[in-house]
């Protein structure tokens, strides 16, 4: 087992990897921006090293300052955690080179599923459906319209390099392809410092569905059930929830199949989701995340598995230390992404935290980085804590979630903690009638009710 891991992350995460290094026994390296010499993973960590000034670039992306300071600590091992450079296929690679272990997958299966068109390919190589959209990137109007007209409109172009939204535009008909195109290039080039876009068929009213996966490298992989993910603002998830109440058993188990089966033929290595929209009964993949997700929290809980320890062990070299038929599935879970944003119209809300007191009690679980006196700063994600609630229902989820966002405290800054009291008390939330264009329907109705 390693004995020290350097964590190339930092807030909410970077402190959810010290602590499963800590109950390890693995000493752990924390690496920060001047922004964040205050933040509460620095404070814990066994050791620390400033990388950078403030802006993202010249810090939680500067490899070579990331790799320095593992050879300047003496880590054994780099978590790069989520976002940042946890899915650059060339810093996985340079970890390796410079005598490291990458806590993740190779770095192949990081490029292959980083170019979400060639991720598509393999998807179908693999027997797994996808959207109907362009075989791949369309550089201009001409193929582009080629390309709509045999897919059907509406169409989504979306950015070849990375997801999140970014570079994603919608386009009902030929006028707006032409609009949109060099748009969704210009932001897919800003974000991924890659412009190719490609299409596929829009969807009016799926549901966002993935699988949490974990594979060891050499051909076994288990499923620890899906995750609905289908409420969401400019494609940015807010809440998600497991199990989906969308699907059915037999669902339920088509999905998790096809995705284990599909790790299982990559010979994938650590935590990975794959990612389908659903409508119709029918579900077509999205993507693959090669990384740890956000919201891996809540199948940790119905799973009773350390998804980011089990990350740690098949890195060691350990075998998986699960079978699929010890994996029990129970009850319900719920997290709610408490972001430090304007509920309404979600400017950001960067500050010092006046006042801050985490919820508690049966089932309630917080992940943040956040406590009073800290100063949220302005050059990164707005996350600033996971709400997470498990109950042995869906209903008794949500009475024990309804009761702990009314606990949740937090003064001196804005956050969407009012936005989640107010879905959790929607009767259509609660009915879990909804999709991943509920939310914005939402806010619209309401944005009109406002006006009139």
């Amino acid at each position: 087992m390693f004995e020290k891991v350097l964590i190339a992350n930092r807030g909410e995460i970077a402190l959810r990897i010290h602590r499963a290094c800590r109950e390890m026994g693995i000493k752990t390296v924390a690496v920060h921006s001047t922004a964040d010499a205050n933040a509460m993973n620095v404070r814990l960590a066994d050791e620390t090293v400033c990388i950078g000034p403030p802006p993202a670039r010249a810090s939680y992306l500067n490899v070579a300052a990331i790799i320095s300071a593992a050879a300047i600590t003496g880590a054994d091992a780099i978590h790069p955690g989520i976002g940042f450079l946890s899915e650059n296929a060339d810093f996985a690679a340079a970890v390796e080179e410079n005598g490291f272990t990458f806590i993740g997958p190779s770095p192949e299966h990081i490029r292959l599923m980083g170019d979400k068109v060639k991720a598509k390919e393999e998807a179908r190589r693999l027997g797994i459906p996808v959207v109907p959209g362009s075989p791949e990137a369309v550089g201009d109007i001409a193929a582009a319209a080629a390309a709509a007209r045999e897919v059907g409109y509406p169409v989504l172009l979306k950015a070849a390099a990375g997801g999140g939204g970014r570079g994603m535009k919608l386009a009902r008909n030929e006028a707006e392809l032409a609009r949109a195109l060099p748009l969704a290039q210009a932001e897919a080039k800003a974000a991924f410092a890659d412009d190719s876009v490609y299409l596929e068929r829009y969807l009016d009213r799926p549901r966002h569905i993935e699988v949490q996966l974990i594979g060891d490298g050499n051909g076994a992989a288990i499923h620890l059930g899906e995750r609905d993910c289908s409420l969401q603002r400019s494609h940015q998830k807010l809440l998600e929830e497991t199990p989906s109440p969308a699907l059915g058993d037999a669902a339920r188990r088509e999905v998790a199949a096809v995705a284990v089966n599909a790790l299982e033929r990559l010979g994938y290595r650590g935590a990975g989701t794959i990612e389908f929209l659903y409508q119709d009964g029918a579900f077509y993949f999205i993507e693959m995340n090669t990384r740890l997700q956000v919201e891996h929290t809540i199948s940790e809980m119905v799973s009773g598995v350390d998804i980011v320890r089990t990350q740690i062990e098949i890195a060691a070299g350990n075998p998986l230390g699960h079978r699929q038929n010890d994996i029990r599935l129970c009850g319900h879970a719920i997290e709610c992404r408490i972001n430090a944003e304007s509920p309404d119209d979600f400017r950001p809300s960067p500050g010092r935290i006046s006042e801050y007191h985490a919820p508690g009690g049966l089932g309630i679980r917080v992940d943040s980085a956040a406590y009073q006196g800290y100063e949220v700063p302005p050059y990164y994600d707005s996350l600033i804590a996971k709400l997470v609630v498990c109950g042995t229902s869906r209903d008794e989820c949500l009475m024990r979630l309804s009761r702990a966002l009314d606990e949740y405290a937090i003064g001196g800054i804005e956050t969407t903690l009012p936005l989640h009291q107010r879905l959790v008390a929607n009767a259509e939330f609660r009915r879990g009638d909804y999709d991943i264009h509920w939310l914005e329907r939402l806010l619209e109705r309401d944005r009109r009710s406002d006006a009139a």
